[in-house]
């Protein structure tokens, strides 16, 4: 994520974060060993020999600078950017870290500033719904079921034309609640105004202009066993989206009771994955 900027700062940023989710996602969910196997082979044959996974110069840790990550994302407060990949990004990027400080060095977090930076206003011009109004992401739980029940009405909303919009919908919905999970609550609230867009956008469903695309195979099959991940393809793996949803669906579940919301989602789900 750190060297993305320098790349191609939105798909290799989708890349890096992928590492991170997969890896999270696994320990996790304690998926099995065959999963594990198999979700390294595919970051081995796609991405780990490419540019984007080249050696960092050494550089002594500065772990207490990761703060830095956080107030580049409070720079574009209010604004709605690229889908909400600045926060998707930015929260990766400090779970990673702390998850081992020591590759929290300086040109580390001034890549990932760098690429917090690069994502780009996406329908920005959009007015939040008034009735759009999420929980405090500090209360984990109600926030998670928000996030959950609008990913739900996305998938049946956009039927037909791909599920990026509900795909999303998990992975910027989550990353505000990990934020506020790890304690970063300013950080989560400060995109609070770009998420609402995002929901308003996403409620709005597809328009004329918007492409059509084939609907998934339905399966049974779903990413916490090994058998979805040996029966997908060596080049099927997008540009991390196959990672990313998963684990944010599955983090986000963790933390509902709702029986019937769980099945819901679970009745639905192989049209995002």
């Amino acid at each position: 994520m750190a060297r993305a900027h320098s790349l191609s700062y939105f798909a290799d940023g989708h890349r890096g974060a992928a590492f991170i989710s997969a890896h999270l996602m696994v320990e996790e969910n304690q998926l099995p060993p065959e999963a594990r196997q198999r979700i390294e082979q595919l970051f081995d044959l796609n991405w780990s020999n490419t540019p984007l996974c080249a050696d960092f110069p050494v550089e002594d840790a500065e772990p207490e600078k990761v703060k830095r990550i956080g107030e580049a994302l409070m720079e574009t407060r209010g604004s709605l950017r690229e889908v909400g990949h600045n926060a998707i990004f930015a929260m990766h990027a400090v779970r990673g870290f702390r998850l081992m400080p020591e590759l929290a060095t300086p040109r580390r977090i001034d890549g990932v500033c760098k690429l917090i930076r690069a994502i780009k206003p996406w329908r920005d011009e959009v007015k939040a719904a008034a009735e759009v109004d999420p929980p405090p992401f500090s209360d984990v739980p109600a926030a998670a079921a928000f996030v959950l029940r609008e990913a739900s009405g996305a998938i049946d909303r956009w039927q037909g034309h791909g599920q990026g919009f509900s795909g999303h919908m998990l992975t910027f919905g989550q990353a505000l609640i990990e934020f506020a999970e790890m304690g970063d609550l300013e950080w989560a609230e400060s995109c609070r105004e770009a998420f609402r867009k995002y929901v308003t956008i996403t409620r709005q469903g597809p328009g004329a202009e918007d492409k059509v695309y084939a609907e998934h195979s339905r399966t049974g099959l779903r990413p916490n066993s090994a058998e979805y991940w040996q029966r997908r393809g060596n080049k099927q793996v997008d540009i991390g989206h196959a990672f990313k949803y998963p684990y944010s669906y599955y983090d986000l579940l963790r933390h509902v009771r709702d029986e019937g919301l769980r099945r819901e989602l679970d009745d639905k789900a192989w049209r995002v994955f």
